[in-house]
């Protein structure tokens, strides 16, 4: 008889529908469990169960039994023995519900009793789990190692959700030691195993051991308002200002601390110089636990820029400040930082060529004051147009961009940074230098600030006689929050001077003892030779699309970053672990926020 005859041969109840109450309920045999179950089900082969080179052919299936179906999720570890000791560690790509019976329940009568019904019957249907192998987990000496999926298990073979440590840190080629980022985790909750403290940290490699340390080999932290980038920025760079992490500087083997450069828009980075009000002692004996360095940072200087009449007041930190200007010096070397705007070739050869002029009459010494008188004479004009050395419209170009500058740029009342580098105060070993310039209203005097003093940096590192040894000397990593801002990709000759320069920055980085720590909210604005040269990419929340596909992630985790809370994040890291999702500290090591 049809399952509608069936229906309508039961009593109904007390509504007009003609559906009755008790329709669905049927005796089912009671099935007495013999022995435990280990694990959260078992490989299917009816379901497809092959491994291919080409891992879009590659088919592995787990069915998942009843009562684990609601612990899994889209990214949970797995791990399938092999005979002989060796294991299968995988991650969960997909889930689905397929009919263990073949039935219609599109139906009116099936929609209805479950309308009516306390649950679903999970017996009723088989719970499916798509897995990606990632590794082959294999001993070696007593050690744990991996290597790549080259094999397939056998059918039926059990699997478990990995809650080894050691396992889940080997599966995913994640560091033992290291710099600390965050806690493993799947869909914003931690991963959680059977040792204490139960959750697995990830680390970024530090170690000469295991090749060039990463953090010479680049750092972008993208995030969009109020993802927690600033957070877990200063986390980070809190460690690596441990008092025991050094970094080799010659062929010696003598060792240094890293010192830090951090610039700073927001004047959010000098608070790292105090301790967090909002940590307890819990938080206190975790992060010990866990060997991290946390609290103020006490070798933290706040050094201002002076520009103009702005001034700069702070309450929201204890760190010292040291005022100091940009001497016009620094053009020589550099001559796009005395343009207020785009210039084309010509123009920026004049520019040049004038600048070489002024230094040889006025020498070093030379201010911008002198040099706009230098250029507004009437009679060097005409000298340089009937020489053809510059034409009178380009040279009338290169005059209104300089004086175009904004005003109280350069040679200010305060220390030059040249004077504060060869006193060894603005780079030394183990300090936090912080360059705020929030107080600078003016964006283009601020940018011209930041690009000066950083390319100061560069330049000092990459040169092969440099005039400053406290930089070329001391392991350094130059941070720059809204990154976007200073290393976009434009056409003026101005912006490929600076994306230049930083891109061979970047490339000699590991050589130099040289690390840049970029942060910012706008990822596709960082110009792209810059960004392929950057190894390590941290992604908090990001709700633009572009900014998504930017920052150059794993699809399956790209889908996740719109999704993401506050401290979330996805770590891209090809040269430390495979592509994972993690969880940063909820509390900040240091002081953090403004009250």
């Amino acid at each position: 008889m049809s399952d509608l005859g069936d229906f309508a041969d039961h009593g109904r109840d007390d509504g007009d529908d003609g559906v009755d109450a008790d329709a669905d309920d049927f005796d089912r045999p009671d099935l007495a469990d013999t022995g435990s179950d280990d694990g959260l089900g078992a490989l299917a082969v009816s379901e497809g169960l092959r491994i291919h080179e080409d891992g879009r052919e590659t088919e592995l299936k787990a069915y998942v039994t009843a009562g684990n179906r609601s612990a899994v999720r889209l990214g949970t570890y797995l791990v399938a023995p092999y005979p002989g000791g060796e294991k299968l560690f995988c991650k969960i790509t997909g889930l689905e519900y397929v009919q263990a019976f073949q039935s219609d329940d599109a139906t009116e009568i099936h929609a209805r009793r479950a309308m009516r019904s306390d649950g679903v019957d999970e017996q009723d249907y088989k719970f499916l789990a798509d897995l990606e192998p990632v590794a082959v987990l294999y001993s070696d000496g007593g050690d744990l190692k991996r290597r790549m999926p080259d094999r397939v298990p056998k059918p039926e073979t059990v699997v478990r959700a990995a809650d080894d440590a050691t396992e889940i840190k080997t599966g995913l080629k994640i560091p033992e030691d290291g710099v600390f980022l965050g806690h493993l985790s799947v869909g914003g909750e931690k991963v959680r195993t059977a040792a204490e403290p139960p959750t697995i940290d990830y680390r970024v490699e530090d170690d000469y051991e295991a090749g060039d340390p990463l953090v010479f080999r680049h750092t972008l932290v993208a995030g969009g308002t109020g993802s927690g980038k600033t957070h877990t920025a200063k986390n980070v760079l809190r460690q690596y200002l441990h008092e025991e992490r050094r970094y080799p500087v010659d062929a010696g083997g003598a060792e240094r601390r890293l010192a830090v450069v951090q610039f700073d828009p927001q004047d959010e980075y000098a608070q790292m110089h105090d301790d967090n009000p909002d940590a307890d002692a819990a938080d206190e004996r975790a992060w010990e636990t866990q060997g991290l360095a946390h609290g103020g940072h006490d070798d933290t200087v706040a050094f201002v820029p002076k520009v103009g009449s702005a001034s700069y007041e702070a309450d929201h930190h204890r760190a010292e400040r040291v005022e100091f200007t940009v001497p016009f010096s620094m053009v020589r070397s550099n001559p796009w930082l005395v343009a207020s705007s785009g210039l084309n070739d010509n123009q920026y050869g004049a520019l040049t060529l004038l600048l070489d002029r002024f230094f040889r009459q006025y020498g070093g010494g030379g201010t911008y004051e002198e040099f706009c008188g230098f250029l507004d004479d009437p009679a060097l004009k005409e000298e340089l147009d009937e020489s053809g050395r510059v034409h009178e419209a380009t040279y009338a170009a290169v005059l209104r961009r300089v004086t175009n500058m904004p005003s109280g740029l350069f040679d200010q009342d305060a220390r030059a940074i040249t004077d504060l580098v060869a006193d060894r105060r603005f780079v030394r070993p183990g300090r936090l230098s912080v360059v705020p310039t929030y107080h600078i209203s003016n964006s283009r005097a601020a940018e011209t600030v930041v690009l000066a003093v950083s390319s100061l940096l560069v330049d000092q590192k990459l040169s092969n006689d440099p005039r400053y040894d406290a930089i070329k000397e001391t392991p350094l990593l130059v941070g720059m929050d809204e990154a976007h801002n200073f290393l976009a990709d434009a056409d003026s000759v101005q912006a490929s001077k600076v994306v230049g320069k930083f891109t061979e920055a970047a490339k000699q980085g590991r050589k130099e003892r040289l690390g840049l720590f970029l942060v910012t909210q706008d990822p596709q604005d960082v110009a792209d030779p810059v960004f392929k040269q950057v190894n390590t990419t941290v992604v908090l929340n990001l709700g633009d699309e572009d900014a998504i596909q930017a920052v150059n992630i794993p699809s399956n985790l790209q889908s996740k970053v719109p999704y993401m809370e506050k401290g979330q994040m996805v770590v891209y890291s090809p040269d430390n672990s495979e592509p994972v999702e993690i969880q940063g500290l909820p509390t900040c090591l240091t002081r953090h926020g403004r009250d």
